[in-house]
């Protein structure tokens, strides 16, 4: 039977590295992969319950949002649609909610209002641009890996802007608290200026509705810690409002949303334009990234997920790019709205974009939800956020703290308050900075000394144990980085620990909290060596790392102080050090502070009359640690 013959498919075999590589690759630009081979019907359910809650919450928080920045209500609603998507598919967090907030909205309104009207198309078009400048800073310091920079900026400076901003933020609301008309944008100083001048002419109805509105939201917030408090508060202030006859009696409305899902918008990205938002875009992209990091990180604690801080740059970054084309203004994570994210069950970002889902159907479907919201309500809700956001327990412990936090503190809080706010953000990051720099100049330099007699020895602080030292060597411990920034104060100590009026000539560093030398502090330690050895002294290093070792033999420092002074442990160091010292100090010595200090002649001389000789101390010198 003759056979027949079939053609020879060949199939291409990529290597394994370079598949590998691939996925590594398309992992890493869509993390969206990753996390959606876990969705199931059970991940999807728990998802989408979270979503519901996550809806609710943020209903009326976009819309109040939306008038801190000084845009129409539905603009809120539009973030609140567009941002969690984009950043919950790129991000890192499974739990972080983007979307609007009250810190970024009111840096939003007060930066856009300097240069356009508050309302008005010019100032819509400033802030969509505002916002693409603030994605893209962000999306380049991402893909720039840059994630770990954010670590450079303190807490502190986090805490004082956001309760400067709360108060930016409550007084913005006074107009419509207390019903009289007050310039938008104007300062808190200014606020309370008009608002005693206009005393008499509160509107009280406006003042009851949004008071009525507060108290709502406090009570069920605490006798029904998981139901929606501010909607149902805002309900509760449109039927009062209602009863009152509150249209007849000049209490404005929010009104109608469009009905409409988010409109294509185009960001001005002219020459003038940019160069005049640029600078508030950076600041707001800044405290953007601060936000977004640290909730992720505070939910990731309890998560055990680990945060990349640069793909969630990356995933912020998109969200205000995208989000600039789809009528949404900058955008960052939410910690009220990521909390009851997590606390809900959420288990993927799915549960982000379910509620995003949620609130584009409740806009389309409902739009006459704001219809009869009174402005009276929103201000009392608003006052209440304003309220949360400030940290009072984190504030009373800074104020017990040291005084450079506190500086830090009331220079950010003053700042926001009083002076531009793009400054408030870079005068605390400044501030932050110039403090880190301050502490790790000065490094923490302890003389210390055996604590027993006993073989591996122990050194301790001799301040705080109240140790006796040797009359001719001091044994000093460095806590930081021997580096150009911290020379002159790491040498002024150590001239001032073995100097002519000092008894001991002999220094030995214990190099075990020393993380870095570099060129200039190995020529401070070679001058600091040639001092003392014209004093009669020497300078040794002992128990130093070998990766620190390896880099100062790399730049030729090991050779410059030599190599014979360095010993692998303090132990060892004293072995060879201790009967190089002058013997007649030695014999007169009563303190006997190391172990392998020599026996005084009198209790010598007794244990030779006795037929004993005292047993010289061996010391095993311990094998090098790998470099590695």
């Amino acid at each position: 039977m003759a056979s027949i013959n079939k053609p020879r498919t060949r199939t291409l075999k990529l290597p394994s590295w370079f598949s590998q590589d691939y996925k590594s690759l398309l992992y890493r630009a869509f993390p969206f992969l990753v996390w959606g081979k876990e969705l199931d019907r059970r991940t999807l359910h728990y998802d989408f319950l979270a979503g519901i809650t996550g809806a609710i919450i943020v209903l009326p928080q976009g819309v109040a949002y939306a008038l801190i920045a000084g845009l129409p209500a539905q603009y809120g609603i539009y973030t609140a649609i567009v941002t969690p998507i984009i950043a919950g598919l790129f991000g890192s967090s499974r739990h972080l909610v983007s979307g609007p907030t009250a810190a970024i909205s009111i840096i939003v309104m007060k930066m856009t209002s300097d240069l356009a009207a508050v309302g008005t198309d010019e100032f819509i078009s400033l802030a969509l641009t505002l916002t693409f400048l603030c994605g893209l800073i962000q999306f380049c310091l991402g893909i720039a890996r840059l994630g770990h920079v954010i670590n450079f900026i303190s807490h502190t400076v986090v805490i004082g802007f956001t309760a400067g901003a709360a108060i930016l933020i409550a007084a913005s609301q006074l107009k419509y608290f207390f019903g009289v008309p007050i310039e938008q944008g104007a300062s808190v100083t200014n606020t309370v200026s008009t608002l005693i001048d206009s005393a008499a002419n509160f509107n009280y109805y406006a003042i009851a509705i949004a008071l009525v509105t507060m108290g709502s939201v406090l009570v069920i917030s605490y006798l029904r810690p998981r139901w929606p408090a501010m909607l149902m508060g805002m309900v509760i202030g449109s039927i009062l409002c209602a009863v009152l006859g509150g249209e007849k009696n000049g209490i404005s409305l929010v009104g109608a949303l469009p009905g409409t899902l988010p409109e294509i918008s185009a960001p001005n990205l002219t020459f003038d334009t940019v160069s005049a938002v640029f600078q508030s875009a950076f600041a707001v992209a800044i405290l953007g990234l601060v936000e977004a990091v640290s909730i992720s990180r505070s939910v990731a604690v309890n998560s055990g997920q680990r945060i990349s801080g640069s793909r969630e740059f990356v995933g912020q970054g998109l969200s205000n790019i995208v989000g600039s084309f789809f009528s949404c203004y900058a955008g960052s994570g939410s910690f009220t709205r990521t909390g009851a994210n997590y606390h809900a069950g959420a288990q993927t970002p799915m549960a982000a974009i379910f509620a995003a889902a949620i609130l584009a159907l409740i806009l389309v479907v409902a739009p006459w939800s704001t219809a009869y919201l009174p402005m009276p309500a929103m201000a009392g809700s608003i006052m209440l956020i304003a309220w949360k956001l400030i940290d009072f327990h984190h504030i009373k412990t800074i104020l017990k703290s040291n005084r450079e936090e506190v500086i830090i503190l009331l220079a950010t809080f003053g700042s926001t308050v009083f002076v531009e706010l793009e400054f408030a953000i870079f005068i605390g990051v400044i501030l932050s900075l110039v403090v880190f720099l301050r502490r790790t100049s000065m490094p923490k330099i302890v003389v210390v000394s055996p604590q027993s007699l006993e073989s591996g020895t122990e050194l301790r602080s001799i301040k705080r144990y109240g140790l006796k030292e040797c009359p001719q060597l001091r044994i000093v411990r460095i806590d930081g980085s021997i580096f150009f920034g911290s020379v002159n104060h790491i040498q002024g100590k150590l001239q001032q620990f073995c100097n002519r009026n000092t008894p001991q000539k002999h220094l030995m560093l214990h190099c075990t909290g020393i993380n870095l030398i570099d060129i200039a502090g190995v020529e401070m330690l070679l001058n600091e060596q040639r001092r003392l050895k014209n004093l009669g002294g020497s300078l040794t290093f002992c128990a130093l790392t070998n990766i620190v070792k390896d880099d100062v033999a790399k730049i030729g420092g090991l050779e410059k102080l030599g190599a014979k002074n360095f010993y692998s442990s303090v132990d060892v160091a004293l072995k060879i050090l201790v009967p190089t010292l002058e013997k007649p100090i030695c014999d007169d010595c009563q303190v006997r502070v190391f172990n392998q200090c020599p026996l005084p002649p009198s209790i010598s001389n007794q244990l030779r009359f006795m037929d004993l000789e005292p047993q010289p101390v061996t010391v095993k010198e311990p094998a090098d640690t790998p470099s590695s």
